[in-house]
């Protein structure tokens, strides 16, 4: 019998604070139940990591308690990003790791993921045992057997130096004026620290956490902010974070925006010329066209994931391939990381630009993105659209205007269900956007209908 994840989404468990399962009594319940299960495959200390949100510290200390019941020793770093939690989780010869964030979302929401002793995310087969145990009641072990807490003070220099590290030494960012912006999240001091400390001239932006405004109007996920700011400053590129410092996005001196598939591309390319790349590039089913035609000229392989980056790492893992992401801005750098990590990211392109002496506008522009539309359709819950022939000849009539099944394709056309409400997601790209809004509202206009 296949079993159903009860509480583990595809990162860890995340929710409203204060609803269930975002509560002070979950937390100290899953605590409780992964220290079981990790402790029974020999855990003895975990990592306990978080962002910026003020209830990360009701979380913490409710996780913290939930492991010593269990008899597992915690170390806590503070504010730090998800990265970090799975480089010093790896490198502290600790057994586990957990970062209390919601990532990319507001102050209110917040989340608990788990990275395993070699800093990837845990297993399926792990996620489901603990799920098991949580359906117990807690039993403390003996008191002379209870875990011990404690707190990691060079948490945030020991990540610093390993960013620093993936920066080629022959290379420096001198002369380099950068504006970074934190979002008010985890990377606030961290990465402001590692661009100067190479050389570059920072201007530091979201960088003044107050746990509420993690995210707000700021970071990767709203960049107006960080736009103005280059083209005002005259700056040479912009570095936008999400909140736990695990999602970049980048702007160009002109004030464009530079998405997580272009960086790939930038990436790929790079290394195909210096002999560097490892197989191909994994991207997801929302990765612009023009990535995979772009890589296709160069005669780099691409393979499509699911969206979300643990199923991004899962094909990486499986080629062994090194070079991964999503346009939101996952990027993962498999040779140097083990999960999607900004600002690492952000340096693999500063060397690119610094070897080659180009701007990121140029290096961006060997990329042409196809315009693409996105339309959300709203349905109910009891109907199944997607299995209407009406909204199956829908598609195949915009695919074949498209030419989706030629040798040298024009289009795109993608339909799936939201995961968390009751959405279909309708995405065509085409040449031009007057033909991706004409299919894409073509299909939308067949989903309403069904």
């Amino acid at each position: 019998m296949i079993m159903t994840r009860k509480y583990f989404g595809t990162d860890g468990v995340r929710g409203k604070v204060g609803t269930y399962p975002i509560t002070p009594d979950f937390a100290l319940k899953l605590g409780w139940a992964a220290g079981r299960v990790l402790s029974r495959m020999g855990t003895k200390k975990v990592i306990i990591g978080k962002d910026t949100r003020i209830s990360g510290y009701m979380l913490e200390s409710a996780l913290e308690a939930g492991f010593s019941a269990a008899g597992v020793n915690a170390v806590m770093t503070g504010p730090i990003p998800t990265p970090a939690v799975a480089y010093l989780t790896k490198t502290f010869r600790a057994e586990a790791g957990v970062v209390i964030s919601a990532s990319h979302n507001p102050y209110y929401d917040n989340g608990i993921k788990f990275f395993s002793e070699t800093g990837e995310k845990l297993s399926d087969e792990i996620e489901l045992a603990i799920e098991a145990e949580l359906d117990k009641e807690i039993e403390c072990v003996p008191s002379d057997k209870l875990g011990k807490a404690r707190r990691m003070d060079d948490a945030a220099g020991r990540y610093i130096e390993f960013c620093k590290g993936t920066f080629p030494s022959e290379l420096t960012l001198e002369g380099s004026k950068l504006v970074v912006d934190s979002a008010h999240g985890a990377a606030y001091q961290i990465a402001p620290a590692v661009f100067k400390e190479l050389g570059a001239d920072v201007i530091s932006i979201g960088d003044k956490p107050n746990g509420l405004n993690i995210n707000e109007q700021c970071g990767a996920t709203d960049l107006k902010l960080l736009q103005k700011t280059v083209v005002d400053l005259g700056a040479d590129i912009g570095i936008g974070l999400d909140g736990d410092s695990d999602r970049i996005m980048l702007v160009d001196n002109n004030g464009t925006v530079i998405d997580g598939d272009q960086i790939l591309f930038i990436l790929a390319k790079q290394a195909l010329k210096n002999g560097t790349l490892q197989g191909g590039v994994v991207g997801t089913l929302m990765s612009n066209m023009g990535l995979e035609l772009a890589l296709g000229k160069l005669g780099i392989p691409f393979i499509r994931a699911n969206v979300g980056d643990r199923y991004v790492m899962e094909h990486m893992l499986a080629n062994n391939w090194w070079l991964g992401g999503e346009n939101s801005g996952h990027v993962i750098c498999r040779d140097k990381v083990t999960t999607g990590d900004a600002i690492v990211a952000a340096l693999q392109v500063l060397a690119v630009i610094q070897a080659e002496k180009v701007s990121l506008a140029q290096l961006a522009s060997e990329m042409p993105m196809l315009p693409q539309v996105l339309v959300n359709v709203r349905y109910s819950g009891e109907s199944q659209p997607l299995e209407q022939k009406s909204v199956q000849q829908s598609v195949a009539d915009a695919e074949q205007a498209l030419g989706c099944a030629t040798p040298s394709p024009e289009g795109r056309v993608l339909l799936r269900k939201s995961g968390t409400e009751p959405l279909i997601r309708v995405m065509v790209e085409a040449k031009s956007n007057d033909a991706a809004q004409k299919w894409a509202e073509h299909i939308a206009a067949a989903v309403k209908l069904a």
